[in-house]
């Protein structure tokens, strides 16, 4: 009895301690926290994160990865840890209300507060900290040296202290000031007397002779002054100062230091330069002056040799400026001019790029620079206010109008590769305006490189969303070339050495390498039966290959994945090919995939151990599997979280990840590289830091995986969120969100936020809300019916469960989403409530337009990618009116709130005008919401913000029978924009 009675005082409690958890509200946003960087020394002993808060100040963690050792650093980011261990260098920010408290003021950006640099020795926590950051720079392979450049020095505007006087001192100072009053006044009565006598001439002041060879001063060409550069042993603590430094960076060895420095405002004697400054002894030379821009400046690895480019002799206001390349090389008494724009090799209409993406191959042999085409210079023989603007569209030109305009800035900095030739000094041209783009192999000093070429064929891509390419072989040397496919739809990828390129052609779904030494193509695994592409493609358009991990160290095979395994290829297609994973992943359905733990590797070497991530397709849990090159793979747990943000110490065998469910934030956890992640029941590694305390204040909520069948008979997954307390009995209004498919999310963590425009599901979840989140599959040419058939079966399946009302049914989706609801409600009034985020209402009236963040036109979408039609307008008019929402308003009749932005740059404004206006005249309830200057997704977090209470009010109101606010209850006239939010009741 006394045992029960206990029981029953458990239960009590842990009923009365969930009563007592609170709903989230929207006051919780702003403190709840992410983690937004991670990393581990690298001897693997200490382990660096930032928390931050979605809105305020946030903390940079260092602590021994034993947990031991704890320094918090308020405000701390952008942290690295030098190359020997030693030290971990970071910004600092000003604080939030520093900031805000600036921009209110409206300072300028020089006022502004600025960042604070600081270098933690790790050996004592010791901690040095530098005011007015502009940027910091460490060497690669260096831990000793650290470069600062600081923000220009603010005036000194503090009050002087003056000297108090004693009573004698001040005395005499009366008597002085009152002789200095009487000399002026004597030296005014003499003046007035001598143009009394002399006349008014004498008053005029009198000119100083000016020398018979002084000429006119020429004003200054206006220029950035450089800043003060700080150059730090961290190992010795001291500092050498450089002034005036506007550019600077360490070789990749890190035994030199490159500076440029800039004139001084009104110190003609104060010349521009480049200086070089070995770091072994501080030893610094000027290697190139007098000039008025230079750019691009790369070292090769061992910081023996330089190159840029420069200009010298044009003003600032001049209208055509032209670079030269500039070479200097150790032993050199100064930098010399290698190219201009009479070198031979240059190609007609072309100049040397002041954008050059200049650049050492690995071994310093090969120097590659770029050049661009010679543009007229802009008419400024007329003023602006006669001077026509206009754009012409011409109906052969590569792209669109407003895709050239959105482009134009990379378009005037794009610059063709080509290489110098030392030897016969000149140069080589690697690539021309037909190119998309081209690959040099073995990190520049491979014996071919690949262009990829689309050149005539750019006007298709309006429809198609892709371009048709010709492959093309390179030779650096002689600038020689040979064609390897026409027409080619795919991927490509290129061997270490260059010696192979692997192509997937999309339109075969095959495989092929082709021998740059053969000049020759073959098919390559052939012998693998299962498919290496994407099969649950359901767009028009052929499906992509899941893609490879990498290439064997020379280019002995190929890995590839299919949608579980990885296998190996071998690139002359003779050898058979062998799943190295052992077929398991596809046995027990988990993907293996690599991840890459050395950002630096090219290649992949015999016996290598990999850090595989695993996908569980059945349960949605994840994992980690070690696994050596040429070994056995035996099956490995997954887990009921998802793993991420894995890292691994360069030099030591410690592991960090993160771990998370919808119910608890990703955490931060290490484990001995060692770890085989073998036992199901228990994740390896406890958590050393886990943000978010406070949600155990709140009531939260439960994911779980949902699967029904559909109408068209496919058995179909979702995720249904259900609130912490949650009562099987009762019955709960429900909220239906969803956008393509959303089901292997199952364990993401999904903070409270203000979201772009998407649903704030834990939001709705902890106030007493189900939410549901069904996977759609789309047939081509029936984008509507694809929704109707698994958001509506779905809904309804979740409703037979027993705890959903359903007559408080809602909808909710953005841009794909948003087009999938207004379709919706025009074939069923089973949902209550919708709310729809910039939804295409008319695919006939979208179907030209344009996609104002990419100037692309929208006709690809419908024909190829999500839109799924599959076919023009002109083809199948039927399936772009039947899959339209305009055309059937009348059967509406579910309250509807569009959301479209005049700002949108993805699906034009005016589609949420036409459903809004047609609703409008039909008497439908119907909100539209325009926040002024926003794009598809809200950027500005008080917008942000503002939809999130007005999406609850709305469902809130029509879900569960509150109050409507006045906004929804009366809308919000013009008259009282900005004094009245109609967010009251």
């Amino acid at each position: 009895m006394k045992q029960l009675i206990t029981a029953f005082c458990l239960l009590l409690w842990a009923g009365m301690l969930q009563a007592q958890k609170k709903p989230l509200d929207h006051s919780v946003y702003d403190g709840w926290q992410s983690i937004s960087e991670r990393m581990l020394s690298n001897d693997g002993k200490y382990l660096a994160y930032s928390v931050n808060p979605q809105e305020g100040d946030g903390v940079l963690y260092l602590q021994s990865v034993q947990g031991d050792t704890k320094l918090s650093i308020p405000r701390g980011y952008s942290a690295q840890f030098s190359d020997n261990s030693q030290y971990l260098v970071l910004r600092i920010k000003p604080s939030f209300k520093e900031t805000r408290d600036a921009r209110v003021k409206k300072k300028r950006p020089d006022d502004m507060p600025k960042d604070t640099l600081c270098y933690v020795a790790l050996n004592g926590m010791k901690t040095v900290k530098i005011p007015r950051l502009k940027s910091y720079k460490l060497p690669d392979d260096s831990g000793v040296w650290l470069a600062c450049l600081l923000e220009k020095s603010l005036p000194d505007l503090s009050p002087r202290a003056k000297a108090e006087l004693d009573s004698a001192a001040r005395i005499k100072q009366i008597f002085a000031a009152a002789d200095s009053v009487l000399r002026i006044a004597d030296s005014i009565r003499l003046k007035g007397m001598e143009a009394k006598m002399k006349g008014m001439s004498v008053l005029q002041p009198k000119r100083e002779a000016r020398p018979a060879s002084a000429s006119p001063k020429t004003p200054e060409d206006p220029f950035e002054e450089g800043t003060d550069l700080l150059l730090i042993n961290m190992a010795t603590g001291k500092q050498e100062t450089y002034k005036l430094v506007s550019e600077y960076f360490f070789n990749i060895k890190g035994t030199s230091l490159l500076m440029e420095t800039s004139k001084k405002t009104g110190d003609a004697t104060v010349k521009a330069a480049v200086q070089k400054l070995e770091l072994s002894n501080l030893s610094k030379k000027t290697i190139f002056q007098s000039f008025n821009d230079a750019k691009g400046y790369r070292m090769d690895e061992e910081g023996k040799q330089l190159a840029f480019v420069a200009e010298r002799d044009s003003t600032a206001k001049a209208l055509k400026k032209f670079y030269k390349l500039y070479y200097y090389k150790d032993g050199m008494d100064s930098a010399a001019m290698l190219a201009d724009n009479s070198i031979k090799g240059l190609p007609a209409k072309q100049i040397i790029s002041e954008n050059s993406q200049i650049s050492f191959s690995k071994s310093g042999k090969h120097l590659f620079f770029g050049t661009a085409p010679n543009l007229p210079v802009k008419d400024t023989t007329l003023p602006d206010f006669e001077r026509v603007s206009v754009d012409v569209w011409h109906y052969n030109d590569d792209y669109l109008q407003p895709q050239q305009l959105r482009t134009l800035e990379f378009e005037l900095r794009k610059s063709f590769a080509a290489r110098y030739d030392f030897d016969k000094k000149e140069m080589v041209s690697l690539a021309n305006p037909a190119y998309r783009n081209l690959i040099l192999t073995k990190e520049g000093d491979g014996a071919v490189a690949y262009a990829i070429a689309d050149g005539g064929k750019r006007v298709a891509s309006q429809w198609q969303g892709f371009t048709l390419n010709d492959l093309i072989a390179v030779d650096p040397i002689n600038g020689a070339t040979s064609l390897i496919q026409k027409d080619f739809k795919g991927n490509v990828y290129p061997s270490y050495t260059g010696k192979y390129l692997l192509q997937y052609d999309e339109r075969k779904k095959q495989f092929s390498a082709y021998d740059a030494d053969k000049k020759a193509s073959v098919r390559v695994a052939k012998d693998i039966t299962v498919p290496l592409y994407d099969v649950d493609n359901d767009v028009p358009d052929d499906p992509n290959a899941y893609g490879i991990m990498g290439w064997l160290e020379n280019d002995a095979a190929v890995f590839i994945y299919d949608q579980f395994d990885i296998w190996q290829v071998d690139p002359t297609g003779v050898k058979s090919s062998v799943c190295i994973t052992g077929g398991l992943g596809r046995k027990y359905k988990i993907s293996y995939r690599n991840i890459v733990l050395d950002r630096e590797e090219k290649f992949i070497k015999p016996g290598q151990q990999f850090l595989l991530g695993t996908f569980n397709e059945t349960t949605k849990g994840s994992g980690l599997q070690w696994y050596t090159l040429g070994t056995s793979l035996v099956p490995s747990a997954t887990y009921p979280v998802r793993l991420s943000a894995a890292i691994k110490a360069k030099d030591a065998p410690v592991l960090s990840f993160g771990a998370e469910t919808y119910a608890h934030a990703s955490d931060i956890r290490v484990v001995s590289a060692t770890e085989q992640f073998a036992d199901a029941k228990n994740l390896p590694g406890n958590p050393l830091f886990q943000p978010n305390a406070q949600q155990a204040n709140y009531n939260w909520g439960t994911a779980e995986l949902f699967k029904w069948k559909a109408y068209t008979g496919k058995e179909t997954e979702g995720i249904v969120y259900k609130p912490e307390d949650f009562d099987p009995k009762k019955k709960y209004p429900m909220i239906v969100y969803f956008y393509e498919r959303s089901s292997d999310g199952l364990y993401s963590y999904q903070a409270p936020a203000p979201t772009p425009s998407r649903l704030n599901i834990p939001f709705f979840v902890s106030r007493g809300y189900i939410v549901f989140v069904p996977d759609i599959w789309y047939k081509t040419g029936y984008p509507g019916q694809g929704a109707y058939d698994h958001i509506l079966s779905g809904t309804r399946a979740v409703v037979k469960q027993g705890y959903v009302d359903s007559t408080k049914i809602g909808l909710q989706g953005q841009s794909w989403g948003g087009y999938q609801i207004v379709y919706l409600i025009t074939k069923t009034n089973l949902y209550a409530a919708a709310w729809a985020g910039a939804p295409v209402a008319n695919m006939t009236s979208a179907y030209g337009g344009i996609r104002w963040g990419t100037g692309l036109n929208r006709q690809f979408q419908y024909e190829k990618t999500q839109s799924r039609i599959g076919a023009t307008l002109w083809e199948k008019p039927n399936l772009y009116l039947e899959n339209s929402a305009l055309f059937s308003l009348p059967k509406v009749k579910t309250p509807l709130v569009i959301m479209a932005n005049d700002a949108d740059d993805a699906v034009p404004w005016y589609q949420g005008i036409e459903m809004f206006t047609g609703l409008r005249r039909l008497g439908k309830p119907v909100w539209m919401l325009n926040y002024n200057n926003e794009a598809h997704n809200l950027i500005e977090r008080k917008n942000r913000k503002d939809i999130q209470i007005r999406e609850q009010q709305f469902f809130d109101y029509l879900l569960k029978g509150e109050k409507p606010a006045k906004w929804i209850a009366e809308g919000v006239p013009a008259v009282l924009k900005g004094r009245d939010w109609g967010l009251g009741y």
